[in-house]
């Protein structure tokens, strides 16, 4: 966008026998803007086409800054004032502007040079002025003959870091595979497309070798067709035999990649060729052909890490060897800055590989309580790139129980407070029941501990007239659920609805119905738990806050949590989390199971706390909390 013109007042003095220069030199700067010498009285030594020499000189110019006209204004005309020359010459200063983006700014003055003809004897005109024209009207000291290239400095991307500060994202080593057209037969080309889409598949990466094969005939017959990026270190792709395929091209390059091809990729995000969008979107920030962030965290920080390009702009004849080159502007590019985040390396590779095998979406995310370091947020290859981890919206089941014994405390319930724990339970004309398989043994009048640790949904229904609604929109803020907080990437907070009926608060009472949370936000309560307050985790650092209201301080207290604890020990030591008893430092867990649907399948759920670590394990369907989340979590936990 061009910049409003620089006004100051015009020397308007010429004697008192002659017109001013004035509204030449401003018909000079219009026909500058415009991009058109038509009517303009010019004077020239040369016999070039000066239409032509202004189209030339501008346009490298005009490209550079985006712009379709130039941002020139008149800054002043001052007349001779002495000498022969008094009254009948003129100097017009013009102010040029080329924003090339970012804080590349090119603004210079020129100066045109105006002399007052007279007109010929007896023909009765006035005196009118004329333009010498010079190429350093439009850029200072530029020569007769000469061009201007304007050539931008890329700057070095930035790597996002882990958090130890090590390179997370970082340039790697890697091989362009596609189909050189220029190097095998046109009657070929079907047949070599899918050559190299079978090889990729057979090492483990689906393409479409259809769509490839189209895609390679329809393209130009130059063109290099690429089908896949992959690293030169532990690909899983045969390389040498796409190599050996009739007109395949490896192309070794570099890209900004995570140490797996997997490795928290839907929080990540990747960068590559800016597109249209990207682009028209920047406001002049990104141009066609630029590296930028396209998803993710390399895409929300694009800036930071993108850095600022540089721009070098210089002035030659066009047969001129390239050292004669004159540099008239440079701007130095400066580098992305590096973007840290809390990522433990080791537990999120763990983390991978435990959901590995898990064909559901599904999802483990691990905080460090005593700093609210995400370390893990992993989401499996049922998730199919989406980030269930942190942005999934599902019923947490029984692991909301949790929220309720704190609420419980609060109305004088204790651990030891016996509740009834009855097959069923209806509530405003809706029947609850526990989950099938529930032990008979732990039927019938039982304290909340025991409520808890074998999940008794009727136990905890059975309270619904003495914990009001609102009373678990608390609780389940003291712990963090529901609540915003600047982790530096989307997250999903959850929600409690504080508006509910009868029925529907039953429903809450066992985290189902209109209750929703992300793995991130079970992890959080869990950690909350485990900290003795409210843990607001950063995965971004330094975390901005969010746009959000201003939310209450917590009111959980060292004692609840100490409680909440100690009921998430009894899940591990007589519950339904047993297959954790044998985990180091385990202190506590609690499952869930969330009927969805027609009724007929189960998101299943467990957090845990062991150590200094929080940590909830999520599949979209399973069976039961114990017995599908329960085998995974143990696996992350002991790395086994």
């Amino acid at each position: 966008m061009l910049t409003a013109a620089l006004t100051v007042p015009l020397a308007a003095c010429t004697g008192s026998d002659g017109p001013a220069p004035d509204e030449t030199a401003k018909a000079l700067v219009g026909g500058l803007k415009s991009g058109s010498l038509d009517g303009l009285a010019l004077a020239q030594d040369t016999s070039g086409d000066l239409q032509t020499q202004l189209t030339e000189i501008l346009a490298p110019l005009l490209e550079a800054s985006g712009t379709e006209q130039p941002d020139v204004s008149l800054v002043k005309v001052a007349t001779a004032q002495d000498g022969e020359d008094a009254g009948r010459s003129a100097t017009a200063t013009l102010k040029w502007s080329w924003p090339f983006g970012g804080a590349s700014e090119w603004t210079y003055l020129t100066s045109a040079e105006l002399t007052l003809t007279d007109p010929p004897d007896g023909s009765g005109d006035q005196p009118t002025w004329t333009t010498a024209w010079s190429p350093s009207i439009l850029v200072p000291d530029l020569q007769p003959g000469e061009r201007l290239t304007v050539s931008t400095v890329q700057a070095q991307r930035a790597d996002i870091l882990d958090g130890t500060g090590e390179p997370l994202v970082t340039t790697r080593d890697v091989y362009r595979l596609g189909i050189d057209k220029t190097h095998v037969d046109a009657s070929a080309w079907d047949a070599s497309a899918r050559a190299l889409a079978a090889l990729v598949s057979d090492g483990g990466v689906a393409v479409d070798a259809d769509a490839y094969a189209q895609r390679v005939q329809s393209a130009g017959p130059k063109a290099f067709v690429e089908l896949l990026t992959v690293r030169k270190d532990g690909s899983g792709i045969d390389v040498e035999g796409a190599r050996a395929i009739p007109g395949v091209g490896v192309i070794a390059d570099s890209a900004a990649l995570a140490p797996t091809s997997t490795f928290a990729r839907a929080i990540l995000g990747r960068s590559g060729e800016a597109t249209a969008e990207i682009v028209e979107n920047s406001k002049g920030r990104v141009k066609p052909g630029d590296v930028t962030g396209l998803s993710g965290l390399q895409k929300q920080y694009d800036a930071q890490l993108a850095g600022t390009p540089g721009v070098v702009v210089t002035a030659a004849k066009p047969d001129a060897d390239a050292s004669e080159a004159r540099e008239l502007y440079k701007k130095e590019a400066v580098n992305g800055t590096p973007l840290g985040t809390t990522f433990d390396v080791g537990l999120q590779e763990r983390a991978e590989q435990v959901l590995a095998d898990v064909v559901p979406a599904s999802a483990i995310v691990a905080i460090r309580p005593s700093t609210g370091d995400v370390l893990a947020a992993a989401s499996g290859p049922g998730s199919n790139g989406l980030d269930t981890a942190m942005l999934g919206k599902y019923a947490p089941g029984s692991t909301f129980k949790v929220v309720d014994a704190l609420a419980f405390g609060r109305e004088g319930i204790t651990p030891d407070t016996t509740l009834p724990c009855t097959p069923t339970i209806t509530v405003n004309g809706r029947e609850f029941q526990n989950v099938p398989g529930y032990p008979e043994s732990a039927v019938g009048d039982i304290p909340l501990r025991t409520a808890i640790a074998q999940s008794c949904n009727t136990a905890m229904i059975s309270q619904h007239d003495v914990v009001a609604q609102d009373d678990l929109v608390s609780a389940a803020a003291d712990l963090g659920l529901g609540v915003e907080t600047p982790v530096g990437a989307p997250v999903f907070a959850g929600n409690v609805p504080s508006d509910a009926t009868p029925a529907q608060h039953a429903a809450t009472l066992i985290g189902q119905d209109r209750v929703e949370a992300s793995p991130f936000a079970m992890a959080r309560v869990a950690a909350s738990v485990a900290a003795g307050k409210r843990v607001d985790p950063v995965l971004v650092r330094p975390a901005t806050a969010p746009d959000a209201q201003e939310v209450p301080p917590s009111k959980l207290t060292a004692d609840e949590a100490a409680t909440l604890r100690d009921l998430m020990g009894g899940v591990v030591k007589s519950g339904s989390a047993t297959v954790l008893q044998d985990v180091p430092g385990i202190v506590g867990a609690k499952t869930g199971t969330a009927q969805f649907g027609d009724g007929t399948q189960q998101h299943t759920w467990m957090i845990a706390i062991a150590g200094d670590l929080a940590v909830a394990v999520f599949v979209e369907v399973g069976d039961r909390g114990s017995t599908t989340s329960g085998p995974l979590m143990h696996a992350f936990l002991t790395g086994s």
